[in-house]
């Protein structure tokens, strides 16, 4: 029987649900690295050292598994699927590159972010390629419609990275204009991979938006939680820098401004995004009722769980 989002235990879930949705496919996720290894060698080889150095990521894989578990749960994960997978990942991988150029970060999974190497130009082209190369992989599929959607979506993602830009020091930023952009930037990819999972098993129209869905739903979520711990996590805990944006805001911005607005709703608007995420989590996981029960779709309820746990970790001292 699933465990609701509503009693998990938070340190339970963190810890054990996230490692059991790996362990769902693991077989084919360990593919999906393997493959994403092997990406670098489609390039020039005056490039490739660059390209191995963006590729070799230790990540969670979330999208991956998100394409993977939606193979599973609407008939069964393909060589296909694991495919998809590598797109997606490397779609992901691109804009990691560019978002540390964007941030001015430092450092990315502990380790050195490529702009801090070889800096923001060669970056932001390597980012470009990887785009590129994503999308050229996609035309590989049998079925046309695959390669538009993934080059939608990652019209999409752009898009959202773009607006978000605009938007960056805006103080006034509401919680729709929020919503809209990181679902842009973030969730549209877990929309896809969770939607061309279902598809490339010729999945019911019903399944496929269901699932679709769900990702959308698990995506906002997720980045509900990776903005979160951007204010409330530790460097040492997440490989990466933190606070990057608030910074920028206190440097060129006015400062009297944010020291009042954290001041008088920091902790407020912590708790109110903890809870929007969680209740994204509840809607994702509604989604799912239509389908089959499967491993795969206990999988896909456990991995809401696992964020809902992280989510709600942000609550404890020294998160």
């Amino acid at each position: 029987m699933r465990v609701s989002i509503r009693s998990t235990p938070v340190r339970s879930a963190s810890a054990t649900s996230l490692s059991r949705v790996a362990a769902a496919v693991q077989p084919q996720l360990d593919e999906v690295s393997a493959r994403i290894a092997q990406q670098a060698s489609a390039f020039d080889p005056a490039i490739n050292g660059y390209v191995t150095y963006a590729l070799d990521s230790n990540g969670k894989r979330l999208r991956p598994l998100v394409t993977l578990l939606a193979g599973g749960a609407s008939g069964g994960v393909t060589n296909a699927h694991v495919d998809l997978a590598v797109i997606v990942e490397l779609i992901h991988l691109a804009t990691l590159v560019h978002d540390d150029i964007m941030d001015e970060a430092e450092r990315r999974r502990g380790q050195p972010t490529l702009n801090a190497r070889w800096g923001n130009a060669l970056s932001v082209l390597l980012g470009d390629s990887l785009f590129a190369h994503a999308v050229d992989l996609s035309t590989r599929f049998d079925d046309a419609e695959i390669s538009r959607a993934i080059a939608r979506a990652t019209r999409d993602v752009c898009t959202g990275e773009i607006i978000q830009t605009q938007r960056r020091f805006d103080l006034h930023l509401g919680i729709e204009e929020y919503l809209r952009i990181i679902e842009l930037k973030t969730a549209t990819l877990f929309a896809v991979a969770a939607e061309l999972g279902a598809k490339l098993n010729d999945a019911s129209a019903s399944h496929v938006a269901a699932l679709k869905n769900f990702g959308r739903h698990l995506g906002t979520a997720y980045q509900i939680y990776d903005d979160c711990v951007d204010l409330a996590g530790r460097e040492s805990v997440t490989g990466k820098t933190l606070g990057t944006d608030l910074c920028q805001l206190i440097l060129e911005g006015d400062s009297a401004s944010v020291s009042v607005l954290l001041q008088t709703s920091g902790m407020s608007a912590m708790e109110q995004s903890i809870a929007a995420g969680i209740e994204r989590l509840r809607t994702a996981q509604a989604q799912l009722e239509a389908l089959a029960p499967s491993d795969s779709l206990e999988a896909l309820h456990l991995l809401a769980d696992g964020i809902a746990a992280m989510l709600r970790s942000l609550h404890a001292p020294n998160a």
